[in-house]
């Protein structure tokens, strides 16, 4: 090569335009590329440059055309050179996190550690035949349903803490589950080991700032409850108050987010490999659950949702702990003490047995319909029997939150059940359901026609089997049921069962009927109605003043001649954004084939002068227009790679 083409790709050349260079590639990537990744592609580009145009002809220093048309290939192949080398780096490792080599090198050993910890579920599944369904090699069938619902108890017990609770969640599930799985993961249970008692005291000491024997007046380190989440501890405050201290396991939030995003992994696998996930929304199912988990994890949420529930109790019939602020932080939470007995083992007279379950009942309804905060595990564990004699509840780390919408549907659904109405049922289940596009709402009624048919009659009352076959049709007919009305039907499922074991032979459908009548019967009242009445007019005051305007512009329009609707297309921006990234990727397509092709056409080509020995002046062109072409092609292979990337996060 020549001397003047060399000096070009000399050291000084390198200096001068290595760092353009590396800002031409970051702007066509569009996305963060670090100092390292750009310059050794840089580098790597410039390098191999050198080494093929070494192998070219020498290039007369007095033909300055030659330099010219050689100039623009030469930047050109080192941009493409250094384009390739990024694009297949990006594909390896995406950029853009921020992260030096440390952050890599933590990454990369989270990567190992959540493969590891992959692999090891991989073989609690395969090891209790739950391989085939994973790969989507077969679907679950009606004749193994109770074998397979054993076999996936047992390995989400086997998987550890984040999986038992994803079992306990989907128990609470029927409109997506059938009874047999309902049954056996309903058994599922924490059981795990008390964590060391020093790693119990670090937590204390890094959250209050001092050990617990400062901090209390007395601290017994012997937990009085222990579950997969946190332990339970009694203590004395200086003040006298005895209080009970719920302190987080040293190790659980680690082990509960490298479980979560193995969860989230599976899920979308499922989905995108078996039909049943699919029809199940598996997906959302494990997105609602791990939202749920990590505010689980946060003990300043477990306190904001007690003084919510503290504030929709309707009385004191049913006490509630207090929350110590000032010693509550993320992963401690000090609360006054109950003194009871689990209800399990309490000792009730069977004469206040009834009262004690209407109270408790009545405490939920009233969360439930009127406030939209609800206690949502009402389950035996979470309810002790108090020394005074009343109830007390436990454990807010699970609260569910209607808004008024969700509210009024669902009072709409329960008198209408209670009515036995099949096109009043349909109308409120509408109404709290995700409604598809193409439901058959006559064939609905009729499916709901039947259920009335079956449950009310011979004028008897209808019970909680009721509502096991309501959500059969809900999955019959693919209605999907949102996480807070999930909530809703996982606390009364679960409030049954602790009402037949504190009051056996507790009528639930006939004490929340009357529960219904004597809130309906508060409504109709003189000043109840009065009150209701001046809402509706002081919320329609400002329409109605301005409506006598409106009216007047519109008959002087429609008079004149000039009334017109005006209907904007692609108003929303998604939508634009959309059809401009189509036209983007379309123009770069077209301008890549466009300049491939002229490429092509001029380097078969013979005519014109030489510029060098073996090169005409067309072929000239046709290497910077081959150039160009590649460089259109990198550029859309990044457009669509990074619209990818967008929405797969």
């Amino acid at each position: 090569m020549s001397s003047l083409l060399f000096g070009v790709l000399s050291l000084p050349f390198y200096v001068v335009f290595l760092w353009p260079l590396v800002a031409a590639s970051r702007r066509v990537l569009g996305v963060r590329i670090g100092a390292v990744r750009a310059l050794t592609g840089a580098l790597l580009g410039w390098t191999v440059v050198t080494g093929v145009f070494s192998l070219l002809p020498p290039v007369d220093p007095a033909s300055p055309a030659a330099f010219v048309g050689l100039l623009v290939p030469i930047a050109g192949a080192a941009f493409v050179t250094t384009l390739i080398f990024l694009f297949v780096a990006e594909l390896a490792l995406p950029s853009g996190g921020g992260l030096g080599l440390l952050g890599r090198w933590r990454a990369a050993r989270a990567k190992g550690a959540r493969g590891r910890r992959y692999s090891q579920i991989t073989r609690i599944a395969v090891k209790h035949g739950l391989g085939p369904y994973l790969t989507g090699r077969r679907d679950p069938d009606g004749s193994r349903e109770a074998a397979l619902a054993r076999s996936l108890r047992m390995a989400l017990e086997d998987a550890g803490v984040t999986f038992v609770k994803l079992g306990q969640l989907m128990s609470t599930r029927p409109d997506l589950l059938s009874q047999p799985f309902i049954d056996e993961l309903s058994r599922l249970q924490d059981s795990v080991a008390h964590a060391p008692a020093e790693l119990i005291e670090q937590v204390l000491r890094d959250e209050l700032g001092a050990p617990p024997t400062e901090v209390f007046a007395e601290f017994d380190p012997e937990p009085i409850a222990a579950a997969s989440i946190a332990q339970v501890y009694r203590a004395k405050l200086h003040s006298g108050e005895r209080v009970v201290v719920k302190v987080q396991r040293p190790d659980v939030r680690r082990v509960v987010e490298r479980d979560l995003d193995i969860v989230h992994r599976v899920a979308a696998s499922l989905e995108q490999r078996t039909k049943w996930a699919r029809s199940l929304g598996v997906a959302e199912l494990a997105e609602g659950f791990a939202s749920a988990l990590v505010e689980e994890l946060d003990f300043r949420v477990e306190a904001r949702n007690l003084a919510s529930v503290t504030a929709a109790r309707p009385d004191d019939a049913v006490a509630l702990p207090t929350v110590h602020e000032g010693l509550s932080t993320e992963r401690v939470l000090v609360m006054s003490r109950l003194d009871g007995v689990p209800l399990g083992s309490a000792a009730v007279s069977a004469e206040r047995r009834p009262a004690l379950a209407r109270s408790l009942l009545d405490c939920l309804l009233h969360q439930v319909m009127l406030h939209g905060v609800f206690h949502a595990d009402p389950h035996p564990g979470n309810v002790l029997v108090l020394g005074d004699g009343r109830l007390g509840l436990l454990d807010f780390g699970s609260v569910g939150r209607l808004d008024a919408g969700l509210r009024g549907g669902l009072q709409n659904l329960l008198a209408a059940v209670d009515r036995g109405d099949p096109a009043a049922l349909r109308d409120g289940l509408l109404e709290i359901v995700d409604r598809p596009d193409d439901i058959d709402e006559r064939r609905l009624e009729r499916a709901l026609g039947a259920l009335v048919a079956k449950h009310f009659s011979h004028r008897q009352a209808a019970d909680l089997d009721l509502f096991t076959d309501l959500f059969k049709v809900i999955t019959g007919f693919r209605l999907s049921v949102p996480p807070p009305i999930a909530a809703v039907f996982r606390a009364l499922a679960t409030m049954e069962g602790t009402l037949g074991l504190l009051s056996p032979g507790f009528d639930v459908m006939t004490e929340s009927r009357a529960f219904a009548m004597a809130k309906v019967g508060e409504k109709l009242r003189p000043d109840s109605l009065r009150q209701a009445a001046t809402d509706e007019l002081m919320s329609l005051l400002p329409v109605v003043r301005r409506l006598p305007r409106r009216l007047d512009r519109i008959g002087t329009a429609l008079e004149q001649g000039r009334l017109s609707v005006g209907v904007r297309l692609l108003a929303d921006e998604r939508d634009r954004d959309v059809i401009t990234g189509w036209l983007h990727e379309i123009l770069l397509a077209a301008t890549g084939a466009a300049t491939g092709l002229m490429a092509v056409l001029l380097l078969g080509s013979s005519a014109g002068p030489r510029v060098l020995p073996d090169v005409t002046l067309n072929q000239m062109f046709g290497y910077n227009l081959l150039v160009v072409s590649l460089l259109v092609g990198l550029r859309l292979l990044f457009v669509v790679f990074r619209g990818q990337r967008r929405r797969l996060r």
